[in-house]
């Protein structure tokens, strides 16, 4: 057999060898020639971009907070401006491992628990290069712990920012409102990006109302970053880069008048009351008083769980604005608008008398329903009804005009209606009606609209329930024989930049009418009467003004048709609610005022004299001497008296 012999093609493959290298040589020339062009249009074509993304890396754009505005009373004594702080604060993207962080935070003593879980919930909702406030003002002792653990807590520093001060601590807290921290609520409404650096937001009251006009334009300005994301601003190698300035929020100029805001305060310190003062001529808020109160400096600087729940949890509920949103029976304030309807439908005339005897009973009814004086007050015409707040006048009167006409007249003074005050949770009272009463309840004995139920109106009891704003306003259009306002507490702002300051318009609703021009004089000389050897003389003793007033005392509980009213063993807050209406000077009207005393037990004797003080603290500028609050405390606890129950 032959062994096969190969024959090696030295030729071939020498040039299938040079053939490679030359394929090799051209691709590796291509690549170096795509690499080089492509260096020249990164080099060349899109260094700018390029460059700028390599800045970034080391640049941080930082929000500059805008300076809230400031806000003003009528004379220009500031109520609520800014001061610096120190807060701490914390970039998402920065931090390596945040549940640690705030774990770390929550064990040196910076955070608790509870502020913990509330800050994870508000990161979630940010932006992660957004910076998220987690403690407003810091005190020295705070920075300390916070300097000496900082190399723990990357992504975490201390900023300079404004904060909110209110340097009239607890006055007129009601009526301002106050800040707090921006919550993951409040995310959810508003723009994040005008509110990027924002710590502070407002909650309630002028604060919360106007908050688009106080809140301003914050600015930015580029920061040199170090390899943590911190702010180089320490070193001496920093340097600002592009800066957008901030702009100051609109200030604001209120109606209040702060020391006839704080006369009428301090007489109700202690008390669980509410004041309301309107100028009759435009609906401008004088005072707006609700107490017991609270230093709204507690939210501006991150108030604490167990200061708020000190509040929150307070029986007297001091975070509850009563000017607006209590709503208690009127009493017999609403008598003077139930004189007008008996006038406007021509069921009266100012001198025609009526005997009272102590009760008024309905026809085939046994019911007696009682005046506040149980052996009656004898002949009465509509002026001395008023002066001496005569029930069974009006229980007559009442049935006179029935409850549909009752109805429909007092809507015209705003009752059962929202006032149109700009503040957040203003409450309509109820004006009840036949229409309301079948909707309310459910059984059909329950639905019928009795004859009773009318009565019970007249004298502004039963089903009935006003808010003091809304009282105060129902003065201020007796007082203007029928012109209306909106109550307004902001007259004007002031931008910041140009200074120039832009009156708020009177708002005007449809007036209320009367029969006749005169039927407005009876009823403000019944209600001078009362002022003037009425209820409440007392109120109107040695005034060089005439003073319109009236006094009502509101049922907290009924009782039986035999049983007598004993204070003495009633527990305080089952007592009655003491209230207190007027204007002045009843000739020429400047002010009109509604006071609530809660449990007051009697409106001439105890809401009376408190509208006397705000009267002269506007009219007179007279001022009761300012004492220590809790010496007002001592002296204002008076023992039980006895009291008529109605007046």
């Amino acid at each position: 057999m032959k062994a096969q012999t190969i024959i090696k093609d030295m030729w071939q493959e020498l040039k299938l060898f040079r053939r490679r290298v030359i394929v090799s040589i051209i691709i590796i020339g291509l690549l170096f020639i795509s690499l080089f062009a492509r260096l020249i249009w990164l080099q060349l074509y899109r260094h700018t971009h390029y460059a700028g993304l390599a800045l970034d890396n080391h640049v941080r754009n930082e929000p500059i907070q805008a300076a809230r505005g400031i806000i003003y009373d009528r004379n220009g004594l500031i109520l609520a401006e800014n001061k610096p702080s120190y807060q701490l604060e914390l970039v998402p993207e920065l931090v390596p491992n945040l549940q640690k962080t705030l774990q770390y935070l929550v064990q040196i003593g910076l955070m608790t628990n509870k502020d913990a879980l509330e800050a994870q919930r508000t990161i979630r909702s940010r932006r992660s290069f957004d910076s998220v406030p987690l403690r407003l003002n810091l005190s020295e002792e705070d920075m300390a712990r916070f300097a000496v653990n900082r190399f723990n807590l990357q992504g975490v520093d201390i900023h300079t920012r404004l904060t909110r001060y209110y340097p009239q601590g607890e006055y007129a807290v009601h009526a301002l409102g106050y800040v707090g921290s921006v919550s993951e609520s409040d995310l959810s409404y508003i723009d994040r990006d005008a509110y990027a650096g924002t710590s502070l937001i407002g909650k309630i009251g002028i604060e919360d109302a106007y908050e688009k006009e106080l809140h301003g334009i914050n600015g930015v300005r580029q920061i040199i970053v170090d390899a943590h994301g911190r702010s180089a601003q320490l070193n001496k190698d920093w340097e600002a880069l592009a800066e957008q300035p901030s702009t100051a929020g609109n200030d604001l100029f209120l109606t209040l008048d702060f020391l006839v805001q704080k006369a009428a305060e301090d007489a109700v310190w202690n008390k669980r009351a509410a004041v309301v003062a309107l100028d009759p001529t435009n609906g401008d808020v004088i005072a707006l008083v609700s107490r017991p109160g609270f230093d709204p400096n507690l939210f501006a600087r991150s108030i604490m769980q167990s200061e708020f729940s000190d509040l929150n949890e307070n029986l007297d509920r001091p975070l509850f604005n009563r000017a607006i949103n209590g709503m208690y029976p009127p009493g017999s304030t609403l008598k003077p608008v139930v004189a007008l309807a008996g006038l406007n439908f021509s069921l009266i005339k100012p001198e025609e008398t009526h005997y009272c005897s102590g009760f008024f009973m309905l026809p085939g009814i046994s019911h007696r329903f009682r005046d506040w004086k149980p052996r009656g007050h004898g002949s009465m015409d509509m002026v001395s009804a008023l002066a001496q707040s005569c029930d069974v006048y009006f229980y007559a009167l009442a049935d006179k005009l029935g409850v549909r006409r009752i109805h429909d007249y007092l809507a015209q003074f705003g009752l059962g209606a929202l006032t149109g005050i700009n503040l957040r949770g203003e409450k309509p009272g109820l004006l009840p009606s036949p229409d309301w009463k079948r909707k309310k309840f459910n059984g059909k004995s329950a639905q019928v609209w009795f004859p009773g139920d009318t009565i019970t109106l007249g004298i502004g009891q039963g089903y009935m329930l006003t808010t003091p704003i809304q009282l105060a306003q129902m003065t201020a259009v007796i007082a203007a024989r029928g012109e209306r306002f909106v109550p307004r507490l902001v007259r004007a702002t002031r931008d910041p930049v140009s200074q120039k300051t832009t009156a708020l318009l009177v708002q005007r609703l449809r007036r209320a009418e009367a029969g006749k021009p005169e039927d407005w004089d009876s009823v403000i000389d019944g209600m001078i009467a009362v002022t003037h050897g009425g209820t409440a003389t007392a109120v109107g003793n040695n005034s060089p003004y005439a003073i319109a007033g009236k006094s009502g005392t509101a049922q907290v509980f009924s009782i039986a048709q035999n049983a007598k009213y004993d204070e003495s063993k009633i527990s305080e807050r089952m007592r009655d609610h003491a209230w207190f209406i007027a204007f002045a000077p009843a000739d020429a009207p400047r002010i009109a005022v509604a006071v609530l005393v809660e449990n007051g037990r009697s409106g001439s004797g105890v809401a009376g004299p408190i509208a006397r003080i705000v009267l002269d603290a506007y009219l007179q500028r007279k001022f009761p001497p300012s004492l220590p609050h809790d010496t007002l405390k001592e002296n204002n606890t008076t023992a039980p008296v006895a009291v008529e129950r109605e007046e």
